[in-house]
């Protein structure tokens, strides 16, 4: 078994400064916390600007900065991007979906099915920077691999307001009792996301390449909606990919 399918959900690490800096700019919107930063000793010197960082961060929240053998932050490592940085954090509440919760003319995005926690964090990085205002998962979700799916999404995954439900057709009611309109990705009964009106507020769900999004979840919706392509193509792209070509094809309507 890989070290990264060994270590994926072993424990609440976050790895590199990208990570860290994220976690730490979550926390005035309740996110989670950071318990102890673990460095490498032998970086103190060329780490020496993100390490008096972290020791004024520890000093206004409350973590340990400690100093470590190379060995074992390799250990402790999913990846080999962390530049000899880690952090033990606690885990982040995910709160149920509500209307209470769901702000008035926004942009939420539904995913379902994504099957790999890389491929994940891509999609919630291109949602984060084309401005979607939350993401509404199922209750089993990559979110429990939080380390590696804020590693692949540059921080973004916990930046962005994150809410479960294992209950598609409770979200669109809801979303749509809230004046939402609700669109789905997919191919039938389509029409082109350049012909679709994306204006907000707009709930888009979006499904996995291999599942894709439920029958009953395509007949809640109001609008089905495609991607186009430039040539004869039966393939279909990855969920990152969709993800990124619908939400800038939203921002850019509702500039």
């Amino acid at each position: 078994m890989r070290k990264e399918e060994k270590n994926r959900e072993a424990s609440v690490l976050f790895e590199g400064m990208t990570s860290l800096r994220a976690v730490i700019n979550s926390y005035e919107r309740g996110g989670r916390r950071i318990l102890r930063v673990l460095y490498d000793e032998t970086k103190r010197s060329s780490k020496s600007r993100e390490l008096s960082f972290l020791l004024t961060m520890s000093e206004k929240y409350s973590f340990d900065v400690i100093p470590v053998t190379p060995d074992r932050i390799a250990e402790l490592a999913v990846g080999n991007s962390h530049g000899g940085i880690i952090a033990e954090c606690t885990e982040r509440v995910i709160p149920e979906i509500d209307r209470e919760r769901i702000k008035k003319d926004g942009f939420y995005v539904m995913i379902e099915g994504i099957e790999d926690p890389y491929n994940f964090g891509y999609a919630v990085r291109s949602l984060y920077a084309a401005g979607a205002d939350g993401i509404v998962l199922p209750g089993r979700n990559w979110m429990s691999a939080a380390g590696v799916v804020c590693r692949s999404s540059a921080g973004a995954s916990e930046l962005i307001d994150v809410f479960k439900c294992d209950d598609p057709l409770f979200v669109c009611r809801t979303f749509k009792e809230t004046g939402y309109k609700t669109v789905c990705a997919g191919i039938r009964d389509s029409i082109s996301i350049y012909d679709a009106d994306l204006s907000k507020p707009l709930l888009l769900i979006v499904g996995g390449e291999k599942r894709g999004i439920s029958r009953s979840t395509l007949d809640a919706a109001d609008q089905t909606v495609r991607i186009d392509y430039g040539r004869e193509f039966r393939g279909s792209l990855s969920t990152a990919s969709a993800v990124t070509v619908l939400a800038f094809e939203v921002m850019r309507q509702n500039k």
